[in-house]
C-alpha cells in the first residue's frame, strides 16, 4: 500500500496555576467544574482516551484509545496538572504511547513540546536552548523514552529555533504549509512554493547553517482548517472520506497528514473524539489507507526533497509572528477593541528578562558552577523535588558546602528563571485584552520573578516594570493599562510565608488541621493551637512552622484570629518573636476575649501584630469559598425553610389559579421553583433513593413548567451515577447497583438533563466484555443470581446504549 494517513493533535492549555501556590484556584467560569483544565479534561482529554465506536443504531460496540492511533503532543505544564488531578487520564495517555509502539514499528505516537509554549523566534538563544531541553527531559520523565519529534508553539520558527532542535537531536517538527519557501528534489534546482504551495504529502530535509539537518512535515492546510472550523467532525465517515480524497492517482508513496489543536476533538466540537475514533476505524477496517505516525513514516520513507523555510512565521498569524509582539490585526474578534498593549507588554518583559539575567549569573555563581547549564538541569528538580534528587543536583554543581540558607537562595534564583520563562507563554498575547485571564497570568509570572529577585538581592524591580507596562493600554475603562491590571488583578494573588500563615490561622477556625498539613505548595506544622468559644464568637491563637516545598524557605509564625460570627473576622499574624512575646500575646488576647472586651482585643491585635492584620478576604480562593459555604449554610437552610413554608402554605392558591388559567405572581413561582430544585437535588444526592418522592417532584416540575437548574442537577446526577458505577467496578457481580443506576436515570428522564456518563459507560462496557459470557453460561446452568445479573446488566446496557458482547 502506498497511501498513508497521519493525524496530529496538539493538546495544550495555558498554565493556570497561581504562580505562588503552584495550583489552579477555583474558576467560576468553568462551572460546574472546578476549573477549565478539569472541564476540558471531561470534554476532551478523557473522552479521547476511551472514545466510542458506534453501530448504525448508535450503540457503543467498541471503546478505543485514540492517542494510540494518532500523533500527539501534550504541553508539559498541562501534563503536570493532569498527573495530579486526572491520573486515570494521564496514565491512559502514557499507556497509549507504549501501545502505539506496537502499532508503528517501534515508534511512539507522542511528541515533545517546547516547555511552556514560548514563541521561539522571539526568545533569546539561552531560552531557546532551555525550552528545548526542558521539553525533552519532561517527555523522557513521563514517557520513558527520548522523543523523536518536537512541537513548536504556534509552529512559530526561525533558523535559530531549528538549530536548537537539531542540536538536541530532534529528528523532525511539523509546520504549516505557508512556512515553506522553496523546495527541490535533492541535487536538483530550487522551486518557489511560497503562499502555501508546498506538496504536503512527503517529508522534507532542511539543511542548517551549522551543517546539521532536520526533517520537516508540512500538514495539509485546507483539511486541517475544515476540521478545526468547518463541519467535518459531524461524521467520522465524512472525516475519513475528506482525508482519502486528498490522495492523487499514481504509484508514488503519499502521506496525507493534518494538524489541529487536540481540543478540537471534544471541547471545540462536541463528540469530536468519536468522529476521530470512527474515522480511524473506518479507514483501517476497510483497508483504505495505512494509518501511520511521523517517526515510522520517516524511517520507511526518508526525504527525497529538501526545503528552505520562511523565517518568523507561524500557523495562527497571517502576519508571521506579529500577533505576539504588535497590533497586527489578528484577534479573537471583539469589535472596537485594540491590541496596542501587545508591544509594550513584550518590551516590558524583555526588559525584565534582561535585568534578571545578570542578577541570576552573579548570585548563583556564589553557590553553583555553570549558571546556565544548571538552569537547563533544573527541570530535573521541577519533576522530582525529593531530597535524594536535590542532593544529587547540588553535589553536581556546588562550588562549596551549601548551608540551608544558601539552598533557599539557590532555589529562589532558579525559580526566578523559571518564572522569567513562564511569563513568555504565548497565550498572553493571543487574545484581545490585557486584563484577560491569559495575559494576567503572564504578568503574574513576571511579578513572581520580581518578588524572588528582591528576596535574594533586596533590590526591587517592581516600580520600573510598572512604568513600562503602564504604556500598555486596556480596552476596559476601569483597568486603564497594564499597571492597573498588575495592581488590581495580580497583587491580590501574591503570597509570602506570612500570607500562608494568615490563611492557616484564619482557616484553623473552620478546619480541623492534622499535625502537618499541605497548603498548596507549602507545609504547615502545628506547634500550638487553642480555640476558645463564647456564644457565636470564637478565638484561635497559635503557632505554626511553615515551609515552602519549592524554595525551602521556612518560618515560624504566631497568630490570633477572632471570629465574631458570619463573615466578620479579625486576625493578626507575625513571625515568631520568641516564646515570651508569644505567651504574653496569647494571655492578653485570651483574657480580653474571656471578658468579651472587643475594643481591647482590637487594641491588642494592633499592638502585637502592627499592620499585619488579616480577615476572610486573605484566605486563598478555594478555602474562602468553602468558608463562605459554612458561614451561609444556616442562612441558606433558613431561606430554604422559609421558601418551603411559603410554597406549602400557598400551594392550594397556586393550584386554583392554575386551573383558572390565571397568571401566578412571580414571587410565588420563584419560591416554588427554588423549593422543587432544592428537593430534586436532595433526592438525587440521598444515600437511599426514594423513587416515589423523586417521581412526585419530577411530575410537579413538569406540571407547573418550573425552570429546572439542568446544569447543576445534570452534574449532580452524573456524579451520583459515576459513584455507583465505581462501586460496581469494585464488585462487578452486584446486580442491585445496576438496578439502582437505571431506576435513577429513568426517574429523571422527563427533566431532560444532560449527563456525563462517559465513565459509567466505560465500566459497563468492560464489565460486559469480561463477565457476560461467564454469566450466560451460569444462567444456562440455572443459577438465579446469574439470570438476575444478566437481566439488570442487559437493561442498563440498553439504556446506556452499550453493546459489549
Amino acid at each position: 500500500m502506498n497511501r498513508y494517513i497521519c493525524i496530529h493533535g496538539h493538546f495544550y492549555q495555558p498554565p493556570r496555576e497561581n504562580p505562588w501556590l503552584e495550583e489552579v484556584e477555583l474558576q467560576d467560569s468553568a462551572y460546574p467544574h472546578h476549573d477549565w483544565n478539569e472541564r476540558i479534561t471531561a470534554e476532551c482529554y478523557g473522552p479521547n482516551a476511551a472514545s466510542r465506536i458506534l453501530d448504525p443504531d448508535r450503540n457503543i460496540i467498541d471503546i478505543v484509545n485514540n492517542y494510540s492511533k494518532i500523533s500527539f503532543n501534550f504541553g508539559p505544564t498541562l501534563l503536570s496538572w493532569m498527573e495530579r488531578h486526572a491520573p486515570d487520564v494521564y496514565n491512559a495517555i502514557i499507556e497509549a504511547d507504549r501501545e502505539s509502539m506496537k502499532n508503528f514499528s517501534g515508534h511512539g505516537s507522542g511528541l515533545a513540546q517546547v516547555y511552556n509554549h514560548m514563541i521561539m523566534p522571539l526568545a533569546n538563544a539561552r531560552d531557546k536552548r532551555t525550552q528545548v531541553i526542558w521539553g525533552i527531559r519532561d517527555f523522557e520523565h513521563r514517557f520513558g523514552r527520548r522523543p523523536e519529534g518536537m512541537w513548536l508553539a504556534e509552529t512559530a520558527l526561525d533558523i535559530a529555533t531549528l538549530e536548537a532542535l537539531a542540536e538536541q537531536e530532534i529528528l523532525f517538527t511539523i509546520l504549516a504549509p505557508r512556512q515553506a519557501g522553496r523546495v527541490r528534489k535533492i541535487g536538483k534546482r530550487w522551486r518557489d512554493v511560497s503562499g502555501a504551495r508546498v506538496d504536503p504529502k512527503m517529508p522534507y530535509l532542511c539543511r542548517l547553517p551549522s551543517g546539521r539537518t532536520i526533517n520537516l512535515f508540512f500538514y495539509d492546510g485546507p483539511i486541517s482548517q475544515d476540521i478545526a472550523f468547518g463541519g467535518l467532525l459531524t461524521s467520522g465517515e465524512k472525516f475519513a472520506n475528506r482525508l482519502l480524497g486528498a490522495f492523487v492517482e499514481g504509484e508514488q508513496t503519499q502521506l496525507v497528514h493534518i494538524a489541529t489543536d487536540g481540543e478540537t476533538y471534544g471541547h471545540h466540537h462536541r463528540h469530536g473524539d468519536m468522529a476521530l475514533g470512527y474515522c480511524l476505524h473506518y479507514i483501517e477496517s476497510n483497508n483504505l489507507a495505512r494509518i501511520t505516525i511521523y517517526g515510522e513514516h520517516l524511517e520507511k520513507f526518508p526525504p527525497t526533497h529538501e526545503v528552505e523555510i520562511i523565517e518568523n512565521t507561524s500557523w495562527s498569524c497571517a502576519h508571521g509572528i506579529e500577533r505576539w509582539r504588535s497590533n497586527c490585526g489578528c484577534s479573537t474578534g471583539r469589535e472596537g477593541w485594540t491590541q496596542e498593549w501587545r508591544s509594550p507588554l513584550r518590551d516590558a518583559l524583555d526588559w525584565l528578562r534582561d535585568e534578571l539575567a545578570p542578577i541570576y549569573e552573579r548570585e548563583i555563581s556564589k553557590y553553583l558552577s555553570d549558571a546556565w547549564r544548571a538552569r537547563d538541569d533544573y527541570i530535573n528538580i521541577i519533576l522530582d523535588r525529593g531530597r535524594e534528587n536535590v542532593a544529587a543536583f547540588l553535589s553536581n554543581y556546588a562550588v562549596r558546602e551549601i548551608a540551608n540558607e544558601d539552598e533557599v537562595k539557590i532555589w529562589r534564583l532558579l525559580e526566578m528563571q523559571r518564572h522569567a520563562m513562564l511569563m513568555y507563554t504565548s497565550c498572553g498575547w493571543f487574545f484581545d485584552e490585557i486584563s484577560g485571564l491569559e495575559t494576567t497570568q503572564v504578568i503574574a509570572y513576571a511579578a513572581r520573578a520580581i518578588q524572588l529577585a528582591e528576596k535574594v538581592t533586596g533590590v526591587s524591580l517592581e516600580s520600573q516594570f510598572l512604568e513600562r507596562i503602564e504604556r500598555a493600554p486596556s480596552n476596559v475603562p476601569e483597568q486603564a493599562n497594564g499597571a492597573r491590571v498588575y495592581e488590581t488583578l495580580v497583587k491580590p494573588m501574591m503570597v509570602d510565608l506570612l500570607r500562608v500563615g494568615a490563611h492557616y490561622g484564619v482557616s484553623s477556625l473552620f478546619e480541623d488541621y492534622p499535625e502537618t498539613t499541605t497548603i498548596y505548595a507549602y507545609n504547615a506544622t502545628k506547634e500550638l493551637l487553642d480555640i476558645d468559644e463564647a456564644g457565636r464568637q470564637r478565638l484561635a491563637t497559635g503557632k505554626a512552622h511553615l515551609r515552602s516545598n519549592v524554595t525551602s524557605a521556612e518560618s515560624t509564625i504566631t497568630f490570633a484570629v477572632l471570629h465574631l460570627g458570619d463573615h466578620n473576622l479579625l486576625g493578626g499574624v507575625r513571625e515568631f518573636a520568641g516564646e515570651e512575646a508569644f505567651e504574653a500575646m496569647r494571655q492578653e488576647i485570651k483574657e480580653a476575649f474571656s471578658r468579651s472586651d472587643l475594643a481591647e482585643i482590637i487594641r491588642l491585635m494592633d499592638k502585637h501584630f502592627e499592620t499585619h492584620n488579616y480577615s476572610l478576604w486573605h484566605l486563598f480562593r478555594d478555602e474562602q469559598r468553602k468558608v463562605w459555604g459554612r458561614i451561609l449554610a444556616s442562612t441558606l437552610t433558613e431561606i430554604e425553610g422559609s421558601f418551603r413554608r411559603i410554597y406549602d402554605h400557598h400551594y392550594p392558591v397556586m393550584q386554583a389559579m392554575r386551573e383558572l388559567h390565571t397568571p401566578i405572581p412571580k414571587a410565588l413561582m420563584m419560591t416554588a421553583e427554588f423549593t422543587i430544585n432544592a428537593d430534586l437535588r436532595n433526592a438525587i444526592e440521598a444515600e437511599t433513593l426514594n423513587l416515589d418522592l423523586l417521581g412526585d417532584l419530577v411530575t410537579a416540575a413538569r406540571r407547573w413548567g418550573f425552570e429546572i437548574d439542568r446544569t447543576t442537577l445534570g452534574y449532580v446526577a452524573s456524579r451520583k451515577v459515576r459513584a455507583l458505577m465505581e462501586q460496581f467496578d469494585g464488585d462487578t457481580e452486584d446486580a442491585s447497583l445496576l438496578e439502582r443506576i437505571e431506576t435513577t436515570l429513568r426517574a429523571l428522564e422527563p427533566l431532560g438533563l444532560e449527563y456525563d456518563l462517559w465513565k459509567a459507560q466505560n465500566i459497563l462496557f468492560y464489565a460486559g466484555r469480561s463477565l457476560s459470557g461467564e454469566m450466560r453460561e451460569r444462567a444456562e446452568r440455572g443459577e438465579e443470581a446469574a439470570r438476575n445479573w444478566l437481566e439488570h446488566f442487559d437493561s442498563l446496557s440498553q439504556y446506556l446504549r452499550v453493546r459489549s458482547y
